[in-house]
């Protein structure tokens, strides 16, 4: 396409979409507009997705209402992982409504189907998620707004690599419905809109929705999604064809498509169910479809996928390059001390608590100079009692790292305790900083880093020292970190970059902690220094 396609957009006079966004290419088109490829030039350039709207805006009243209606939908793609951030809206000087997203390099779920059984119990559970979170609303001036997306299909599911989830679920499209649907009136949810093969009964009669109707829409995605094909095969895809199929004709058994597949009966079941002609013999919310799928998974019928492997993913228009996890390291076999080298276990029983730091609960990193050479270690500060309860503790690690806007690294460490649950010691490293890259330049060269205990009691002098495992495959992607942070032009968007670190931080704690809670059913964790 010629550049004048997708520059029209832009202001005529600063050759920007609202004085910000530098239009690059357009990377898709349907039926409610063209999605473009764009730099955000007030964040450094980093790319962005922006939807334009085919329709136009001319009237005041209906652009302060779309206006609502972009704020209703930023603020709920803040609420879910599983939901496509947005973070601006606009109408162009054309007149045309455009919302700006995260830009994810990821594939549509229209594109994966149809997928294992394990993989459904993944992606469906956190589409669910996404959905509950809108289906409970936002709070908008004091006053909870319920969300209905209209319009759930597989080609509005979009699936990134993730170093936690192994795939992530997003879902696109939230709040365009809904300004579609108000040509004559924002305040109502009547007349027809969405995509024919996933509409609701009610949906096409053009009535009053609640979530009810998504909850149809997803009944009918999930059947897609373990098939390949829909509940139906009407004789043409025109309207009134697929009016008599959603209102009249009974769907398909997924096991006439698909008679090899080992589904659940009571997954089956409830998939039927999604698809009730009556909204009222519908699941009346989204928890009731996760309880169903969290009993399932609890009672083994389907094993759900974990994935702690590494190599490099695209996520929030950010590189993250996560190295792959070692295995859970018990340190048997260990014949003295902590498994660190004596000098460096000496240098650690010698330590007291540095006093430009506060007295209470915290970690932080430093090197340690040895006989042996510099040692990147973690100091942890607790109690007394706290540090003989953690003592027994199988030991796990992870680093993320971001070069965009700002290159930063997360240096997570966890003490896992079956009975005392996980401690959570997560580090932020500035790349840029030459003491840090020093620093994770010594997390590269040592297999083991020292964890070292402090008491909060006085004379806060080391109590314990603990062992953490570094894999080699982790030691040589650090490596590469810091040689990419050496490379990369001077940032000063730190907080950025810690910020989407803090995101990723808390989406990776529920799935670290399901795992090492299943191993530490056959590990035994080997006390040390008691």
């Amino acid at each position: 396409m010629n550049q004048s396609a997708f520059a029209s957009p832009q202001s005529k006079s600063t050759g920007l979409l609202a004085n910000r966004y530098h239009l690059k290419q357009l990377i898709g088109k349907g039926g409610m507009g063209e999605v473009f490829l764009a730099n955000d030039v007030l964040l450094g350039g980093i790319p962005v997705a922006i939807k334009f709207l085919t329709h136009t805006v001319s009237d005041a009243k209906m652009q302060k209402d779309f206006a609502r209606e972009a704020l209703m939908s930023a603020a709920l793609s803040q609420q879910s992982i599983h939901i496509v951030r947005a973070y601006d809206y606009g109408v162009s000087e054309e007149g045309k409504p455009f919302y700006v997203m995260e830009y994810l390099s990821g594939k549509s779920l229209k594109d994966l189907i149809p997928i294992s059984l394990p993989m459904f119990m993944t992606l469906t559970r956190q589409i669910c998620l996404g959905l509950q979170s809108a289906h409970q609303g936002i709070d908008m001036d004091g006053k909870i707004c319920p969300l209905v997306h209209r319009d759930i299909k597989p080609a509005n599911i979009l699936v990134v690599p993730d170093p936690i989830l192994g795939q992530l679920a997003k879902i696109l499209d939230f709040g365009i419905a809904r300004f579609l649907n108000y040509a004559a009136s924002i305040s109502t949810n009547k007349g027809f809109n969405g995509t024919l093969p996933y509409c609701s009964p009610e949906q096409l009669d053009g009535g009053e929705l609640d979530s009810r109707s998504d909850i149809y829409s997803l009944g009918v995605m999930m059947f897609e999604m373990l098939t390949g094909a829909k509940p139906w095969q009407p004789e043409t895809d025109y309207f009134g064809a697929w009016y008599k199929a959603h209102h009249f004709e009974t769907p398909r058994a997924i096991t006439d498509i698909k008679p090899h597949l080992q589904l659940p009966q009571k997954l089956n079941d409830l998939i039927m169910s999604c698809l009730a002609k009556s909204a009222s013999d519908r699941p009346q919310n989204i928890t009731e479809i996760l309880h169903v799928l969290g009993n399932l998974t609890r009672s083994n019928y389907v094993s759900l996928p974990t994935n702690f492997g590494g190599g490099e993913i695209a996520y929030e228009q950010k590189k993250y390059s996560v190295p792959a996890a070692p295995a859970f390291k018990n340190n048997q076999n260990i014949p003295l001390g902590s498994g660190l080298p004596l000098a460096v276990e000496r240098n650690c029983w010698q330590l007291f608590w540095p006093q430009e730091k506060p007295i209470r609960e915290i970690v932080f990193p430093q090197i340690l100079d040895t006989e042996q050479g510099s040692v990147a270690a973690l100091w942890l500060m607790l109690s007394k009692q706290e540090i003989k309860n953690r003592a027994a503790s199988t030991r796990y690690n992870q680093f993320i790292f971001v070069t965009s806007p700002h290159p930063m690294m997360l240096w997570l460490t966890v003490l896992y305790n079956q009975k005392l649950g996980p401690k959570w010691l997560p580090c932020y490293l500035d790349m840029q900083n030459p003491q840090n890259q020093s620093m994770v330049c010594s997390l590269a060269e040592n297999e083991r880093y020292p964890l070292i205990f402090f008491t909060l009691e006085n004379p806060h002098s080391c109590t314990n020292v603990l062992s953490c495992y570094v894999d080699q495959s982790q030691r040589q992607m650090l490596k590469i970190w810091v040689e990419q942070s050496k490379n990369l032009p001077p940032s000063s968007k730190s907080e950025l970059s810690k910020n989407l670190l803090k995101q990723e931080y808390k989406q990776m704690q529920f799935r670290i902690q399901q795992q090492l809670s299943s191993k530490s059913q056959v590990m035994t964790p080997v006390i040390l220094n008691q």
